[in-house]
């Protein structure tokens, strides 16, 4: 009986368009959503042989063709505390949350660690896999552990932080464990006791407007709400998938080479002595900002995002980020990785 009713859930060539942020118009042969483990697991045995594609907030994917095969919807909801005492949380979300709804939901209850990464779009399941960061924190700084389904056996394996293998936007599940787990929940370890994050000159710059002096959480997450608003096209107007590049981390020899013909250039430190430079002033640079082709361009106040205006598809969208790529590094002899999956 439950295999019956989970198969009727399954609808046929589902137009993908509401489930991506860039609004690009594709199909994909099977859909269905979950909201619990249980739910999952029936899904699966309608697999087959087909390609799974499991999908949370759709902020991270260009569909560049239909899919054919199943994709899977990830609505598991649920935000629990695990445990606290005068100092820590520990909070357990299910990872179909909108992140930016759990960020608000730990900033209103004085719950701390996270508020930096406010607005940030996409799930809770995708923070880890993509070790989601901005203004200074990465979820590694505030993880402590994640549940995931393991496709092959249908068990559910815990994963710590060593396991999980972060690096900058990167952990095993992009790489070594790719299309083998569906994370079912994540588990943060956040503060009663804050520590006020603000170093970056953005936030520094947008609390002296705003007149604050000591900071509270929720002064942060304001101002980089603002920040990010400001600079960031909303997808419910403009289709994009916010950053499509990863910011290069280079040798100081490289840095030095490109300030003798450009001057000062935004440049952070890196593990091993390297060095992490901005990629949306690398675009900028190479003219690339504003830069509009018809329906589709890289957006006038962020060189970091490519957007959808009306209509495009992905493939004009990759074929833009590839030339992009070529023309950086022509210019500068610095090869830029997309952050966001093509499909």
């Amino acid at each position: 009986m439950i295999s019956i009713t989970f198969t009727s859930m399954i609808e046929r060539n589902v137009n993908l368009k509401s489930y991506n942020t860039f609004g690009i118009e594709a199909k994909a042969a099977r859909f269905a959503s979950f909201s619990s483990v249980e739910e999952l697991v029936s899904l699966l045995t309608e697999l087959d042989e087909d390609p799974l594609l499991i999908l949370g907030g759709g902020s991270n994917v260009l569909f560049t063709s239909d899919f054919n095969g199943l994709i899977l919807r990830n609505e598991i909801r649920g935000i629990e505390i695990l445990h606290e005492n005068e100092n820590e949380v520990i909070v357990k979300s299910g990872s179909g949350e909108v992140w930016h709804d759990f960020v608000m939901h730990c900033v209103g209850n004085d719950i701390g660690g996270i508020e930096n990464l406010s607005l940030i779009p996409g799930s809770v399941g995708a923070s880890p896999m993509q070790n989601i960061g901005a203004y200074g924190v990465e979820i590694k700084d505030v993880f402590e552990s994640l549940e995931a389904f393991h496709i092959e056996t249908g068990e559910i394996h815990s994963f710590d932080t060593t396991a999980c293998e972060f690096g900058y936007r990167e952990s095993v599940f992009k790489h070594k464990l790719k299309n083998q787990y569906i994370i079912t929940s994540v588990t943060y370890r956040l503060t009663k006791k804050h520590i006020i994050n603000a170093s970056y000159g953005a936030i520094e710059t947008e609390l002296e407007k705003m007149k604050i002096d000591i900071p509270t959480i929720k002064n942060i997450s304001d101002a980089v709400i603002f920040i990010r608003s400001s600079k960031l096209p909303d997808p419910n107007e403009i289709g994009n998938a916010g950053s499509f590049f990863k910011n290069p981390v280079v040798d100081q020899e490289v840095v030095a080479k490109i300030q003798e013909t450009h001057g000062n250039v935004p440049n952070y430190p890196a593990p091993n002595g390297q060095v992490k430079l901005a990629a949306g002033w690398l675009i900028d640079q190479a003219g690339w900002k504003g830069k509009t082709l018809g329906s589709y361009g890289v957006h006038k106040l962020q060189a970091l995002v490519l957007v959808n205006y009306s209509g495009c598809t992905g493939e004009n969208i990759l074929d833009l980020s590839t030339q992009i790529i070529e023309d950086i590094e022509t210019k500068f002899g610095i090869t830029l990785e997309r952050e966001v999956n093509i499909i």
